[in-house]
């Protein structure tokens, strides 16, 4: 059972991850991306999770500084965007994160996208930054089954995470089931589906029943899976409230249950459809 808010994973690699982190996507007013930041911090969190297309690593990078956690304590995440890839550019694309968030190594680094006919080329750039001691972790996010093993065959280098969406309306059960039997740790992205769970009849009497609200049972319900997960808020309550998920556990049929919720309902697009650069 994960206790406590500092509790980690450990990745592939041996590198560990913290089971929660907050999430960034589209904050994008300095100040209030510093408060959600620094709020977290200040409240236990460890993990930060951006990107290149986010438009923010130069306002996470100064969250990062002005907090005075210790560099070794935290864990900062990052991903190049799908008109980046190759090689050279990959190369390229890293060195301007890394410069943005003015931090001198990226704790975890994720091929946002999975662009066709590029990403194998583009993982090479991903294991020589590896190599260098660059980056602590490598990964991938919304790559779907065929595209791991895709990726796997053409290098023998197995990601460390691949992020997802995945909520109870969209359980992703065999492409979770494929990265734990091979050593991927799952991370989940709109883990809350953006709001669209909270009047769900069967999370609220779990909620009642536990004590918490619907969003901390999912979360629950996504660490009691062995599922990475980074809740985006901007509101300190609700960064407070994501934390509060450490003391209570889901029975077993509570979790069959919200597992039977799945319906295949995707709040952001399917991998195989988004418009990715030819």
């Amino acid at each position: 059972m994960t206790r406590s808010i500092a509790d980690r994973t450990r990745l592939n690699n041996g590198t560990e991850m913290p089971w929660l982190g907050l999430g960034v996507w589209k904050v994008k007013e300095e100040e209030e991306l510093l408060r959600s930041v620094l709020t977290a911090l200040d409240h236990g969190y460890r993990s930060i999770d951006t990107a290149a297309v986010y438009g923010n690593e130069t306002e996470v990078g100064k969250a990062l500084r002005e907090s005075g956690v210790p560099r070794e304590q935290l864990f900062v995440t990052t991903k190049l965007w799908n008109t980046e890839h190759g090689y050279n550019r990959t190369i390229s694309a890293f060195e301007q994160s890394l410069d943005r968030l003015k931090l001198e190594y990226i704790d975890l680094y994720l091929i946002h996208w999975p662009v066709r006919n590029q990403f194998t080329e583009t993982w090479k750039a991903f294991t020589k930054l590896y190599e260098e001691g660059r980056i602590r972790a490598i990964g991938v996010s919304n790559f779907q089954i065929y595209h791991l093993e895709e990726l796997m065959a053409s290098s023998g280098v197995i990601p460390a995470v691949n992020q997802i969406e995945l909520h109870p309306r969209l359980t992703q059960k065999p492409l979770l089931n494929f990265c734990n039997g091979h050593g991927i740790q799952v991370e989940a992205w709109s883990p809350l589906m953006r709001g669209r769970l909270m009047d769900e009849p069967l999370l609220a009497r779990l909620a009642d029943e536990h004590n918490k609200t619907v969003a901390q049972i999912i979360l629950r319900w996504n660490l009691q899976l062995g599922i990475v997960t980074i809740p985006k808020t901007v509101t300190e309550a609700r960064i407070i409230e994501n934390a509060d998920i450490f003391n209570f556990e889901l029975p077993d049929d509570a979790m069959l249950a919200i597992d039977a919720l799945n319906q295949e309902i995707r709040t952001g697009a399917h991998p195989d459809f988004f418009d990715l650069p030819k």
